[in-house]
């Protein structure tokens, strides 16, 4: 059960992270179009596991390796846009949320 504060932490993350792949996408990934879809928060607010989307989704795993690999910035430059609202900035974990792929094969195979 989450809580309020949860929420509340969950959905700034969520906008913040949007805005910093939309500023970083041209930079690091060119082409890709990234979506934070959810960003669910440990109780402790300690941990975030962040969903994210990515379109064109043929190298999802690539794009998520690098993410990864630059998760140390992305977490500085939150920090340096929620500083002031959270005390302690979240560690983030990256995860692919294959749900539209899942809905799209669904389609496809309803369809045929």
């Amino acid at each position: 059960m989450y809580t309020i504060r949860q929420n509340k932490v969950s959905r700034l993350i969520q906008k913040e992270l949007a805005a910093i792949f939309q500023l970083e996408s041209r930079e690091h990934f060119k082409g890709k179009m990234i979506s934070v879809t959810v960003v669910r928060v440990s109780k402790d607010l300690a941990v975030a596991k962040v969903y994210l989307s990515i379109f064109p989704s043929d190298t999802n795993g690539e794009i998520l390796a690098l993410i990864k690999q630059l998760s140390p910035q992305l977490r500085g430059m939150l920090g340096h846009k929620v500083g002031k609202q959270l005390r302690i900035i979240p560690e983030l974990d990256f995860f692919i949320d294959d749900s539209l792929d899942y809905i799209d094969n669904i389609t496809h195979i309803l369809n045929h």
